[in-house]
């Protein structure tokens, strides 16, 4: 059997082991397929293991010897699915291998927000600690977290790890999904999506991206939220009309923003939340802890023997 991997590079730059994959058929790995690459590549594939790299229609029905796809994601997107089911190839994704991972960055920019740690140790590093009158200095408000508001919108695993965690320090949570949850977390509210930006001095998005949550945060829903409060976005770029955030960022409407994603992935240069006020863009990272990848490489693997033994698992189409 031969296992094709298009776009090794993000999920092993090196520091994982393909062991788990290889054991089970031939492996071809490419670090990065370009789009006039994939025909080549993946036509002599029996299995194809995706990123980022598209399958669409023309290419699925261009591909004679497929008989599985899996996406080294949890959103696949990028595979034209049903064309696939029309060829009776099964996709495969990865769910919730990156849940603790992504928490983790959620709090990792509010605290940047916060508390401005990297800011302050980089004066630090510059000198003006020791050229201080004064036994310490801050730029800007220091705000504790303890008794602050967190508005999650979207409560699947990882809005739920998130609330466990926003608990623990101290803080209320009140929660927006598309169906009311059957339970919550100890102290945390069910709200409209109104009353949770209206409320809210953190709101965190961890919704998925459908044509209803497309722009979900707009300049009316924007106009809603304190100007002392602040937007955090792991989840996906669109979610967010980024030149309407830019301006209330700039205008001092909102009071600043941590985002992991954006609507074009890597940016153009001229994406104006790239020079926004108080604007923390990190490049889609969230995912891509050693643990969490570690946790990837095997689900893949799994997805895989669970195929081949006739039992396939996290088929999505």
């Amino acid at each position: 059997m031969h296992i094709v991997v298009l776009d090794g590079h993000t999920l092993n730059p090196g520091d994982l082991s393909w062991d788990e994959l290889s054991a089970l058929g031939q492996l071809e790995v490419h670090p990065r397929t370009k789009p006039a690459e994939v025909l080549g590549r993946a036509m002599a594939a029996d299995v194809l293991l995706t990123n980022k790299v598209a399958l669409d229609r023309e290419t699925i029905l261009a591909l004679p010897k497929v008989r599985y796809i899996g996406v080294l994601a949890t959103g696949y997107n990028v595979v034209d699915a049903a064309a696939a089911r029309e060829r009776g190839i099964p996709v495969t994704n990865v769910p919730g291998y990156s849940t603790r991972s992504v928490a983790q960055l959620v709090f990792a920019l509010i605290l940047e927000l916060t508390h401005h740690v990297g800011q302050h140790a980089q004066t630090v590093r510059e000198g003006r600690w020791s050229r201080s009158e004064d036994f310490c200095y801050w730029d800007r408000p220091l705000l504790e977290l303890d008794g602050l508001t967190l508005g999650i919108i979207g409560f699947g695993q990882i809005g739920r790890e998130v609330a466990n965690i926003a608990r623990a320090l101290g803080m209320r949570v009140l929660v927006h999904s598309r169906t009311r949850p059957a339970e919550l977390p100890r102290e945390a509210g069910w709200v409209s999506l109104n009353e949770l930006l209206a409320r809210a001095d953190i709101v965190s998005l961890h919704c998925p991206l459908t044509p209803d949550t497309r722009h979900l945060i707009n300049s009316e829903r924007l106009a809603l939220m304190k100007p002392t409060a602040f937007l955090i976005n792991t989840s996906r770029g669109p979610l967010v009309e980024e030149a309407v955030l830019a301006e209330a960022l700039n205008s001092g409407r909102l009071a600043g923003a941590g985002l992991d994603v954006l609507s074009a992935e890597p940016p153009a240069a001229g994406n104006p939340l790239l020079t926004a006020k108080n604007c923390l863009i990190t490049p889609h990272i969230g995912w891509a802890s050693k643990a969490a990848r570690r946790r990837l490489m095997g689900i893949t693997a799994a997805n895989l023997r669970a195929f081949l033994a006739g039992q396939p698992q996290n088929v999505v189409n």
